[in-house]
């Protein structure tokens, strides 16, 4: 795989080697069977008003906890007007914190080691439970079969902040190991997932497939029905989160649907049943997608090549999480509301999908497919 196509699988998940100290399911699944008996919990989110916090903060409300928010107030800051707000940065301004006192923090928007750092440090002594929202773009490893103890990815300079494609796995696995080293390993849950879905993604990584079902016609769809994806509904996310806050699920967890479960053909049936469009599907060689570079820069979001570099990131061992508790819903749900909550969205939003090809590549690139058949 070029290191084109590598940057991408690490910029799509943002998503010396650090083994960050996790449990096995056996322990997990005693830590989850001794915790205290349900109590209301008062819970701070770093961030909140994103993709993914939204949700958890609504699921913890829901359950009866108290939220509260630390963020710089910029993004969707009408979402929670009731909620008590922390206004400050992480880059240095975490002031609003001082003096605080929760039970746990969620910390989802933490990418640069020295604000986690900075963050875990001035939360350490205040609450019992930091949940870490890391992602599978950690694993460094790509030899073999990929779980919570594969080797992560290093940086040579630990001092580089500036997340690219290539620094964002090592520079979130470093986040992890700094809130180990503050908090401690009996304190601590680091969630891994993969691509993230659902209602609300800004990404339209996932949301291009059923997206462009919708258009009709001929469609490309790359490699064949049987290569692996792999999914993690935001709201299967969010409920495991707050089970693991509930619970006192200690450890390090990859959050990702089954691994060889969900196929590249799962998500066409998904698409073509929840648009009920008239579609042609053209399923494309991998072999012809690599040579004309189509993959590259996420022409082709969620898919890998089976053979590629990345392609273990595809089949991810989740069943630690799952053994501790984690449900993922169907993978039609999550299709059926993603497109639900598009068609919700105003036209200068939904008029560009930020992933996928545009209709004149794809068109392109199915004449010269469509050239070789003949």
């Amino acid at each position: 795989m070029n290191n084109t196509r590598r940057r991408f699988i690490k910029s799509g998940l943002l998503g010396s080697a650090v083994v960050a100290a996790g449990c096995t399911t056996e322990v997990a699944v005693e830590e989850a069977s001794n915790a205290e008996p349900w109590r209301s919990l008062r819970i701070l989110i770093l961030g909140g008003t994103g993709f993914i916090g939204p949700h958890m903060v609504k699921e913890a409300l829901r359950r009866g906890h108290t939220v509260e928010l630390f963020n710089r107030g910029r993004t969707d800051s009408e979402l929670f007007p009731d909620l008590k707000l922390y206004v400050g940065d992480r880059n240095g301004g975490l002031d609003s914190l001082e003096g605080g006192d929760w039970d746990v923090v969620i910390d989802n928007s933490g990418y640069v080691p020295r604000h986690v750092e900075d963050s875990a440090r001035l939360l350490a002594s205040v609450v019992s439970h930091y949940v870490y929202i890391s992602t599978i773009s950690v694993y460094g490893d790509m030899s073999g079969p990929v779980d919570e103890d594969t080797a992560v990815g290093i940086l040579e300079d630990e001092n580089v902040e500036e997340v690219t494609g290539e620094t964002y796995g090592p520079l979130k696995a470093l986040c992890e190991q700094r809130v180990l080293q503050e908090v401690g390993a009996d304190r601590t849950t680091i969630l891994r997932p993969t691509y993230i879905c659902g209602p609300g993604d800004r990404t339209d990584r996932f949301s291009y497939w059923p997206i462009r079902t919708m258009r009709g016609g001929e469609m490309l769809w790359p490699g064949t029905p049987a290569d692996d994806i792999q999914i993690i509904d935001v709201r299967d996310l969010a409920n495991f989160t707050v089970d693991s806050i509930e619970q006192k699920i200690l450890g390090v967890f990859n959050t990702v649907t089954p691994k060889g479960v969900y196929k590249m053909g799962d998500l066409l049936a998904d698409s073509l049943a929840v648009t009920a469009a008239d579609v042609t599907p053209t399923w494309v060689a991998t072999s012809f997608l690599n040579e004309h570079e189509v993959a590259a820069g996420g022409g082709l979001p969620i898919w890998e090549d089976p053979e590629g570099e990345g392609a273990p990131l595809m089949v991810v061992d989740g069943s630690r999480a799952a053994a501790a508790g984690l449900v993922n819903r169907p993978t039609r749900e999550t299709t059926r509301d993603t497109i639900a909550w598009w068609r919700t969205l105003p036209a200068e939003r939904t008029e560009t999908v930020r992933s996928g090809l545009s209709a004149e590549r794809e068109a392109e690139v199915l004449a010269l497919w469509d050239s070789t058949q003949a």
